[in-house]
């Protein structure tokens, strides 16, 4: 890396913001770039989600016994219409992560069992699968795919060329985290479900992301989440099972439901929707997400995905041409997020929540908030780029010369 300590960024290159930064409470001094990771909620989001602490506080008996239950249920229905899902088919939980721990852990395998799972798969869920694995004997077959990638195509036929007569599941993310493809999990899915082989699709860059259509897709599960690009509060995600899985999948935590006598809910909603004391406010403001972020643009929401999608191919550009490098990926492999290589980094592995010394200092000097990811494993590393309604075009142009100066 270069000496930084004389390097500024040029008054020419200073971003202009977008007008429609406002509506979140997003530091104006930072160029932020990185909606992926965390997503970002907008104010009036966040004002609803107060609202129902208030209610929630005023007096919490009657909110959390007589009143939640049917509040989920309206969110549940407004979310099955967009991602388009049964509700009865729906479970809340805190994050994509938590989904996919509550499958697996609700599953059975053995030794003569293998699971299926690609390289580009996210840390924490990949950890997930390893320690049910480790716990049953069942091995974890792991599909390489390339980065650069050609075609849909490579990655269809190196999943289901990977799929034995001993695969019992395949646990695959809708749009990966690292190198932001949108995987064709469509096609997967059809040819493993004539396979006798069930899809758990981590999709926790779907949702308001790209459209989504889970009844179409057909998986036995997928589970998503909503802080990031629904812009729903922290803490706000789903779990779809398919309905004849249903009975068989239960929450993390085991709790009052387990036991209830009740007959007019489902099994799987008595179970999920209260395993202890919690704060059901991030998902009560999914409504309000819903509503509020698709009124910021003329067409709604698909105009916000389109939008989102054309500014992040620009900004790829943008930086391929700065790198000097090739586009690694089709467009149409791309959503609202892009990844492109940098040159080496740290030969010690990075522990996964730690930061790699090049995203400080764009940081630190820049004022750039953006993700640089050890990748598929050091030194190698990917530098990943979002794209939501408040960034604009010379954001990217600052990033770019900001690497220029750094590398």
């Amino acid at each position: 890396m270069r000496d930084e300590s004389k390097q500024t960024t040029p008054s020419s290159l200073i971003p202009h913001p977008s007008s429609l930064k406002e509506h979140w409470l997003l530091d104006p001094s930072v160029t932020y770039l990185n909606h992926g990771s965390f997503g970002a909620t907008p104010k009036v989001v966040l004002a609803k989600q107060d609202e129902f602490r208030r209610r929630m506080e005023q007096e919490p008996v009657r909110f959390l016994i007589r009143e939640l239950e049917p509040l989920l249920d309206d969110v549940r229905r407004t979310l099955g219409t967009f991602i388009g899902a049964p509700p009865e088919n729906l479970a809340f939980v805190p994050n994509a992560t938590a989904g996919v721990n509550a499958v697996l852990s609700s599953l059975t395998f053995s030794a003569d069992d293998e699971l299926l799972v690609t390289n580009h798969e996210y840390n924490a869920c990949r950890n997930a699968l390893e320690s049910i694995a480790s716990r049953s004997g069942a091995r974890v077959n792991v599909v390489d795919i390339p980065f650069p990638v050609g075609s849909p195509d490579e990655i269809f036929d190196s999943v289901m060329s990977a799929a034995t007569g001993r695969t019992r599941l395949l646990l695959i993310d809708h749009i990966t985290s690292q190198t932001a493809l949108i995987m064709p999990v469509a096609r997967i899915v059809t040819a493993m479900n004539v396979r006798g082989i069930d899809t758990l699709i981590d999709g926790a860059h779907a949702a308001g992301h790209i459209p989504l259509d889970i009844r179409a897709v057909g998986p036995a599960y997928y589970t998503g989440n909503l802080h990031k690009w629904v812009c729903a509060p922290k803490g706000a995600a789903f779990l779809y099972v398919r309905a004849d899985k249903r009975d068989a999948i239960r929450p993390v935590a085991i709790s009052h439901g387990a036991n209830s006598p009740r007959t007019d809910r489902s099994r799987f909603h008595l179970e999920f929707d209260w395993t202890g004391t919690y704060d059901p406010s991030p998902w009560l403001a999914v409504s309000e997400a819903l509503r509020f972020l698709p009124t910021l643009v003329e067409g709604g929401w698909a105009e916000v995905m389109r939008r989102n999608h054309t500014l992040v191919l620009r900004a790829r550009e943008i930086l391929c041409d700065a790198l000097r490098i090739e586009k690694p990926a089709p467009d149409d492999m791309l959503g609202a997020m892009a990844s492109v290589s940098l040159p080496d980094g740290e030969p010690t592995p990075l522990s996964p929540l730690s930061i790699d010394p090049l995203q400080d200092a764009l940081l630190e000097r820049f004022s750039i908030e953006v993700p640089v990811m050890q990748w598929p494993s050091p030194p190698k590393r990917v530098l990943r780029v979002s794209a939501q309604l408040y960034n604009t075009v010379d954001e990217y142009d600052q990033l770019a010369d900001a690497l220029h100066q750094l590398l």
